[in-house]
């Protein structure tokens, strides 16, 4: 799979916020998308000063590993809170571009529009690639919500200056819940209605699963689209 070359990525800190501005006027918040057959979860770790990006294809809704892709990349961009994805979407993108099979949605770790200038990875992603994304948060980048009941599939909306900018979702009966965003081409409902399809036993939605654990065990798993060789 291609995706377009929207912005190029030595730039400064500055330039990262005026991009992540001009960009987020672009992301689609209703759903644009046929048939799901393969969903994908994206993941990034970071060793010797790279970062590692793990791209897994699942068949949908068996949630079988189709294929899967990693990319090593060299970190040029600092670590800032909010900007965390001129870190690890060059990464990101190398490994989609590995893939044979092209996902009809891709779950991200990470958020959505739930960042302070609604564009967080989902969305970078999203707008680059045009397919749909999610954000599938394990912790709370802003706003606030209410308390969420403790059985699984119940959610609040999370705000942020009167603005739902996504879901606090309960995955599992009485365990910590997730924070769910839009990325692109898809509406916050159709997202949660996703990631619980995608989640099993576990609090993560097995694409996340999958794809961290790929990104954090780069010397015992090459880069591949034999699912065979993930054990």
């Amino acid at each position: 799979m291609k995706y377009r070359q929207r912005h190029p990525w030595d730039i400064s800190p500055r330039e990262a916020v005026e991009i992540q501005k001009r960009l987020q006027g672009e992301v689609v918040r209703s759903n644009d998308f046929g048939e799901i057959s393969h969903v994908a979860g994206i993941d990034v770790g970071f060793q010797d000063g790279k970062a590692i990006a793990a791209a897994a294809v699942l068949n949908f809704p068996s949630l079988e590993l189709a294929e899967y892709a990693i990319s090593r990349k060299p970190v040029t961009f600092p670590y800032i809170p909010g900007l965390l994805s001129f870190r690890e979407v060059p990464a990101v993108l190398d490994a989609l571009e590995k893939l044979s099979i092209e996902p009809d949605l891709i779950l991200c770790d990470g958020q959505g529009i739930a960042h302070p200038r609604r564009f967080g990875i989902a969305c970078h992603v999203g707008i680059l690639t045009e397919i749909p994304t999610i954000g599938v948060g394990k912790t709370r980048l802003t706003g606030s919500h209410e308390a969420v009941g403790e059985k699984k599939g119940e959610w609040q909306p999370l705000l942020d200056k009167g603005e739902i900018i996504g879901a606090v979702l309960r995955t599992r009966n009485g365990v910590k819940p997730i924070y769910i965003s839009i990325g692109h081409r898809i509406d916050l409902e159709t997202s949660i209605r996703y990631v619980l399809a995608s989640t099993t036993k576990y609090r993560l939605p097995e694409t996340t699963r999958w794809a961290h654990r790929l990104a954090s065990m780069p010397k015992r798993v090459n880069s591949s689209t034999n699912p065979e060789k993930t054990g």
